[in-house]
């Protein structure tokens, strides 16, 4: 009865922060793609190519920058509180030096090697949008480290005050501003690195304000090695997340252009909404799941997984379907015609990504149980795929090429992770449960399939997905896939947003 009542807080809390983290990681998500879409129909395809080229390489030399400490941060604060709450102050400061140095020596390193990436990947914009945009790097990797630092104290605010809602809001204001003067496209990235740097600063005054930042700042040798070394294999883990996640544009680039780049991203992006979800809930689940890691409660732990897994799913399968049902439409509606024939590769990519996100947050729950070396080892066996795939099939097949690539990439990493935790702990997500909804998702989009429905709006869609999910949740009732854990949520939803749900809980209490 203790653990029941352990997993149902739990569960709470995770429901709660997940309300917030989700408002945020929409609001990002809404504010980058319409600064995304401004920039893919204000200008051509070959400089919209040219925009995602550089913020890729960006996004790269901040992994490195960062040495993982995103991650192994908050894993370290939340141990800390707990066992040496006297040295947060030291922690902190220490990550927040070694990370500082890195930054300033990536930024050098990408603005001298920007002429030799241009002509690698065909880019004649690269070696000036590369050099205007690195002076961003300090300050995104200071954005990162202040975000790891407050989810170390359980909070997800300034995640989503600063990182999810202010960062992409000022880009995208301080864009449309430049654009409305007839700036040009050098612009875009004066505009981004502004944004980064105005996000920092406010950021930096209001953790000062409630005290998170140390009033002296003091390197620690040995806690700075400590660090280092927990999140070493999470830095590897991360760029190995971004040879998975962006070798395909490069790689694109470096066969034919950005202009098949920029068609590319047209799909990509869509695509990575289906996480949205999964990453909505995992923004907590470190802090949580590692109070149960070690205080010894595995059950615990594999309850808690397998109900965030199964919810993820469920909310997840609506974008899913939209995105693979009707590709045509969702590119239209976010990029215009001029992206609509890479509907192939969103359709391949979106079943990739739903694979990645059904077997729920295993990279997580490697970290919580200290097994970092398995998202390494697991990243790895994907990135090799991914680049040997990538050589194989994009000189053949393009842009389909490059989304078979990148979408078994993820297949083979999360099968891994997966087994991996299994392994060492006992803990999956198929529960018998689970399993009738995936089963039944699976038939329903096999009958949508052979039924060959075609739409020609967005309203049509709509509508067919609405009678589709009709159908679905039904099936899932009847099937009594519902569990105890489900109804806990729901209360802990109700609790959260002053919300009266009792009609939902009682018909999902009745097929319990």
């Amino acid at each position: 009865m203790r653990n029941l009542d352990e997993v149902n807080r739990a569960l709470q809390r995770i429901a709660r922060g997940t309300g917030i983290v989700f408002t945020g990681t929409v609001a990002t998500m809404l504010l980058t793609f319409l600064s995304r879409v401004i920039i893919a129909r204000y200008f051509d395809r070959y400089q919209y190519g040219s925009f995602t080229l550089t913020i890729t390489i960006l996004s790269i030399a901040m992994t490195v920058a960062i040495m993982g400490f995103q991650s192994g941060i908050p894993r370290e604060l939340s141990r800390y509180r707990m066992e040496a709450p006297e040295k947060i102050s030291a922690l902190i400061s220490t990550a927040l030096l070694m990370t500082s140095v890195t930054s300033l020596i990536m930024t050098t390193i990408t603005a001298i090697l920007a002429p030799h990436l241009g002509l690698m990947l065909n880019d004649i914009y690269l070696p000036r949008t590369l050099r205007l945009a690195s002076p961003a790097l300090p300050s995104m990797v200071l954005l990162m480290i202040l975000v790891a630092i407050s989810r170390g104290f359980g909070r997800v605010r300034e995640n989503l005050y600063y990182r999810n809602i202010l960062s992409p809001l000022l880009f995208l204001t301080i864009l449309v501003a430049g654009l409305f003067a007839g700036l040009g496209f050098t612009f875009v990235f004066i505009a981004y690195v502004f944004a980064q740097f105005l996000t920092t600063g406010a950021l930096a005054f209001e953790m000062i304000r409630l005290g998170f930042l140390p009033k002296r700042f003091t390197f620690d040798r040995e806690l700075g090695k400590e660090l280092f070394i927990f999140s070493l294999p999470l830095l590897l883990t991360g760029i190995l997340d971004y040879v998975m996640g962006w070798t395909d544009s490069i790689m694109l680039g470096y066969y034919f252009n950005p202009d098949v780049v920029g068609l590319y991203n047209g799909a990509a992006p869509i695509a990575r909404l289906i996480p949205l979800f999964l990453n909505s809930m995992g923004f907590l689940y470190i802090p949580i799941t590692t109070t149960f890691f070690t205080t010894g409660n595995i059950e615990g732990l594999k309850k808690l997984y397998r109900t965030t897994t199964r919810w993820v799913f469920l909310l997840t399968f609506p974008v899913f379907v939209f995105i693979f049902a009707f590709p045509e439409v969702t590119i239209g509606l976010f990029f215009g015609p001029k992206y609509v024939e890479a509907s192939t590769a969103l359709r391949i990519l979106a079943a990739g990504f739903v694979f990645h996100t059904l077997l729920g947050l295993n990279g997580m729950s490697l970290t919580v149980i200290g097994e970092t070396n398995a998202n390494l080892i697991g990243n790895f066996f994907a990135s090799v795929a991914n680049v040997v795939l990538n050589v194989l099939l994009i000189p053949i097949y393009g842009i389909e090429g490059a989304a078979t690539a990148t979408a078994v990439s993820y297949i083979i990493a999360n099968i891994f992770r997966t087994s991996w935790l299994y392994k060492k702990t006992g803990i999956h997500p198929l529960s018998g449960s689970y399993l009738k909804q995936l089963f039944v998702g699976l038939g329903m989009i096999v009958i949508l399939k052979l039924a060959n429905v075609s739409v020609s709006s967005i309203w049509a869609a709509l509508g067919v997905l609405v009678a589709f999910f009709v159908v679905y949740f039904a099936l899932i009732l009847v099937l009594r896939s519902v569990e105890k854990e489900d109804i806990e949520l729901l209360f802990a939803v109700e609790k959260k947003f002053g919300i009266s749900l009792g009609r939902l809980r009682k018909i999902l209490e009745r097929f319990a």
